[in-house]
């Protein structure tokens, strides 16, 4: 299954934000910044890149909930789903 075309624009927009964040820190080492600066940008980047994990679970459990007939799979694809928005 490939990712729904709903999500395809906030996608390409999370990462091109993460391929900026990503340029800016390699000017930052270029320019010899300093530690704690690179490292909080690097931290920034995992949680963005965590915002995409977030919302590929989420697209794909929204498509298996919508495209089921099977009740105990919605309900745990649903669970999980919340889990994992508690989690990223």
């Amino acid at each position: 299954m490939s990712v729904t075309h709903h999500k395809n624009p906030e996608l390409k927009k999370r990462l091109a934000s993460i391929e900026g964040h990503v340029k800016a820190i390699s000017r930052m080492v270029d320019e010899e910044r300093g530690y704690p600066e690179i490292v909080q940008q690097i931290s920034a980047v995992r949680s963005a890149l965590d915002g995409v994990t977030e919302v590929l679970v989420q697209d794909l459990l929204e498509y298996y909930v919508n495209n089921t007939t099977d009740t105990v799979g919605k309900k745990i694809a649903i669970e999980i789903k919340d889990t994992v928005s508690r989690i990223l």
